[in-house]
């Protein structure tokens, strides 16, 4: 169980790094326009906006890679707390932005956050 954990763990690190990316470095390009169908204008406008949000989703992908480095109790209880971050900014995203968000960020956070409390 702990090795289905860590790999859930990493897949949404790897989620929260490729966020950053979309965030903070293409979101006045194709991928990060077609997220939320902006326009050039609309997307140049708004991209502070998600350059800011894309390094707090780097922060949480450090928390949770730190957690799988860590040796316990320290790595676990950062894996525990970051996942809890990831969740409540999913089901936060998914009630004042996009539906979506509850599937994409907070369902994927719970389940890694489940496997990692059983296989403790």
């Amino acid at each position: 169980m702990q090795t289905l954990a860590d790999v859930l763990v990493g897949l949404v690190a790897a989620l929260h790094v490729y966020i950053l990316v979309l965030e903070m470095f293409l979101w006045e390009r194709k991928p990060g326009r077609g997220l939320h169908g902006f326009d050039a204008e609309m997307a140049r406008a708004t991209a502070p906006l998600a350059a800011n949000q894309g390094l707090y989703n780097g922060f949480l992908a450090a928390g949770l890679i730190w957690g799988l480095v860590a040796d316990d109790p320290t790595g676990f209880r950062a894996q525990v707390f970051f996942l809890a971050c990831v969740v409540v900014a999913g089901v936060y995203g998914a009630a004042t932005a996009n539906r979506r968000i509850l599937f994409a960020q907070a369902l994927p956070g719970a389940l890694a956050l489940a496997a990692v409390l059983v296989a403790r």
